[in-house]
């Protein structure tokens, strides 16, 4: 069996997602194929994980595929292709992102999933993705893509709308999201034996239903709780509850994310939101120069002291794998196209997070139903701009972003119409090369 690891050079990343697939017996002795543009890095990650190989046995072997002109042959013959690639990488693409809109007056926190900044970067993306999907469709048909790549729907929901590889998108989210909800709340009594149903979208997918192992709803307990932590002026999570105030439900992505999905909490005309709710903005260019320099640092201490021991996580990857190749079912929330209308009141272009059936015929997505109105109507407005950014990246028409950056709701809520299309057309000269040459 070959797994092939697009954007290797994410090495983090690479060796938890692949050192998982070591620990399992099912998949140990696959051919591990890592391929990416950056020889530097590259190098790192088959370093660390040739290093993990051999603690956990010796099994399988690792193949290391450098540059675009040997994109195919990493994608040759693959079973399966895990995509974490960075377009553009936090230098320069990420800083255009955030520099740029802040001449506007247009501050973001994360910048990676919606607003302007999740606009530029999954139009930087899909082109590059493209043209995987096509090498896919001509090495490896059969293949099945797991999409880490932000931002998720955009991306994801143009691979499946648009090419022919079977994708599923991935994150982190739904796995911690009621853990991390009872541990803030003081709750923790009641993790074990949970029930639970989360639908939605990526980063704003609703934690519908949480009951006890008993089936007690336990959304009344919360409800009760949420006030103490909402006047608690050091947390840090206070725009889900908020969501759960106003909404009735909590979501998926954490407060920093959601402080930027929406029109309500990081307006110029009302500084002191930054503060009532701890929004960290400019965030994700701090948390990347943060990990790069970690990274320097974990690298060379490895080298020296060699790799720690690496015990398997719950990111959904190896399990899918696995549950695929041994036939054992596993369930996961994945990004998949509402085609079949698994949510009744979005619409079937869009793409969903929904729980889904992993076995050997692979992955499942299984009806929810309609959402509470409420919750339909938030993620309709991410919806929005997903869909108008991937008819941009289809069609090469300009005027498609400015569309999805007038319609996105926190650059409206704070830009006009013109001052919109300027900041748009700034970003394009400045993102240069990492984009393509779109029309009027």
């Amino acid at each position: 069996m070959k797994i092939t690891f697009m954007g290797a050079g994410s090495s983090v990343f690479a060796r938890n997602v692949l050192g998982d697939c070591m620990c399992s017996e099912a998949l140990r002795d696959s051919v591990f194929a890592l391929y990416d543009i950056d020889g530097e890095r590259l190098e790192q990650s088959r370093t660390i994980l040739e290093a993990i190989r051999k603690t956990k046995g010796g099994y399988g072997k690792i193949e290391c595929y450098l540059g675009v002109e040997n994109r195919k042959d990493a994608l040759r013959g693959a079973n399966f292709v895990i995509n974490a690639i960075q377009v553009g990488l936090y230098d320069p693409c990420t800083i255009i992102d955030f520099e740029v809109p802040k001449k506007y007056g247009l501050r973001q926190t994360i910048g990676d999933t919606l607003g302007i900044g999740g606009i530029m970067r999954g139009l930087r993306t899909i082109p590059v993705m493209a043209d995987f999907a096509r090498d896919m469709e001509e090495v490896c048909p059969d293949a099945w893509f797991l999409n880490y790549t932000n931002p998720m729907a955009i991306l994801s929901g143009y691979m499946q709308r648009y090419t022919g590889v079977k994708t599923v998108g991935l994150c982190h989210s739904v796995q911690t999201c009621s853990s991390d909800l009872f541990n803030q709340l003081g709750m923790e009594d009641k993790l074990e034996g949970r029930r639970e149903l989360i639908a939605g979208i990526n980063h704003m997918a609703w934690l519908l239903e949480i009951k006890d192992k008993d089936n007690n709803d336990l959304y009344p307990e919360i409800k009760k709780r949420i006030d103490e932590k909402l006047n608690d002026p050091t947390f840090e999570n206070k725009v889900r509850l908020e969501y759960i105030k106003n909404f009735g439900y909590y979501c998926t992505e954490s407060s920093e994310h959601n402080a930027e999905y929406n029109m309500f909490y990081i307006k110029s005309k009302y500084p002191e939101l930054i503060e009532r709710y701890n929004i960290p903005l400019d965030e994700y260019p701090r948390r990347c120069v943060e990990q790069i320099a970690n990274w320097k640092k974990d690298y060379q201490e490895m080298l020296e002291k060699g790799v720690r021991e690496h015990n398997r996580s719950n990111e959904y990857a190896s399990h899918i794998i696995e549950s695929i190749v041994t036939n054992t079912p596993y369930e996961i929330g994945g990004n998949v196209l509402n085609e079949d209308r698994l949510i009744t009141n979005l619409p079937k272009e869009a793409c969903v997070e929904v729980p889904c059936l992993v076995n050997g015929m692979g992955i499942r997505p299984c009806y929810v139903g309609a959402l509470p109105v409420q919750c339909a109507a938030m993620n309709m407005t991410n919806i929005n701009v997903q869909l108008l950014t991937i008819e941009a990246a289809r069609t090469l028409k300009k005027e498609h972003i400015y569309q999805a950056a007038m319609l996105d709701p926190h650059t409206a809520s704070e830009l006009d119409i013109d001052t919109i299309k300027k900041m748009v057309d700034d970003l394009i000269e400045a993102h240069g090369d990492y984009l393509p040459k779109y029309s009027c």
